[in-house]
């Protein structure tokens, strides 16, 4: 490629890549073992808020080993889902870590839904039990769908029950989602039913500062794991006051979010995800063990599915060329 032409990728580019969640989770696991071990830059993430609980955040990354450096631009508005508009938006661009030259502009909705659920995924490889068994899905929306997808890979579940506040989101999520991952998908009335007696939770609502949280004590089972990866807007402090271990994906975001006025009663993480995908902490140490992860999203997740679609868009020919 020319040093003046930058590879634009639209939104139904980077779709019709159909790039495998299975390769997605393997390179997101590669990540956090470079994290681990130090050996990636990312700093915290700027961000400027227009609208309560609206968020614009600039999130770049480097990660020398998978040669992918750059950053996204990405926006959550809960206030769209009411215009007919996706929750989440966003652009990515990466760079040539050799010459900071651009290399590609891509639309970053795909990549920040797939690599989400692929964080999901290798939190749960490490911290759920290996024999789970059934799913709840708390919020079925994009996240809902991209974590049980990613999560799949991974576990033969054969119990799925799922809660939406709007029964007929659940109803389509328990026809389309049964039908591609060929599961047995059971739509509930109330949170609780999609938590309880659950091996593995996932609650992905919007990202709330102020929340009303309605999972309770008592409602995560033993030796169960869950990913709220709405931040703590389903979970009670209390709730998260019975986990065994909480682990995050970057303690110094977690710290940040936390001083920002997120996770006031939260108690303070037990590792960072990194440091238990390199070794340096244990995972799960028993079956009885609840074990919640925080992921709060990292650029470093971004780059390392960009570079992906990127080098599969060269090899197929896909996306437009642009003047710099």
């Amino acid at each position: 490629m020319a040093a003046k032409e930058i590879l634009y990728l639209s939104r139904r580019d980077v779709e019709n890549l159909a790039l495998d969640v299975g390769e997605i989770i393997e390179a997101i696991d590669q990540m956090f073992r470079e994290k681990g071990e130090s050996r990636v830059e990312m700093p915290p993430k700027p961000g400027i808020h227009t609208q309560p609980d609206a968020f614009i955040h600039a999130m770049p990354a480097y990660i020398p080993s998978l040669g992918a450096a750059g950053i996204k631009w990405i926006s959550g508005y809960p206030g769209n889902q009411q215009r007919g508009l996706p929750y989440i938006n966003g652009l990515l661009i990466l760079n040539d870590p050799e010459t900071g030259i651009p290399l590609a502009l891509m639309d970053a909705t795909w990549i920040t839904a797939k690599r989400t659920g692929a964080a999901t995924a290798i939190a749960a490889r490490y911290l759920a039990r290996p024999d789970s068994a059934s799913a709840g899905i708390v919020a079925c929306g994009v996240q809902g769908r991209s974590n049980l997808e990613a999560l799949s890979c991974l576990f033969a579940f054969e119990k799925v029950k799922v809660y939406d506040l709007h029964a007929e989101v659940a109803e389509k999520f328990v026809r389309e989602m049964g039908a591609q991952l060929q599961l047995e998908i059971e739509p509930v009335k109330t949170p609780a039913e999609a938590v309880k007696g659950m091996d593995i939770v996932v609650t992905s609502g919007p990202i709330l500062k102020n929340p009303n949280p309605l999972i309770r004590a008592g409602w995560l089972a033993r030796g169960a794991f869950a990913s709220p990866v709405d931040f703590d807007s389903y979970w009670q402090g209390e709730a998260f006051g019975e986990a065994d271990k909480i682990v995050t994906d970057d303690n110094g975001q977690m710290a940040y979010y936390r001083s920002e006025g997120y996770f006031r009663d939260t108690p303070a993480p037990y590792a960072d995800l990194g440091e238990i995908v390199c070794g340096k902490k244990p995972g799960r140490q028993s079956d009885a063990e609840r074990i919640i992860s925080i992921n709060l999203g990292l650029a470093l997740e971004d780059m390392a599915t960009a570079i992906l679609v990127y080098r599969q868009a060269l090899e197929k020919g896909i996306g437009q060329q642009l003047p710099l």
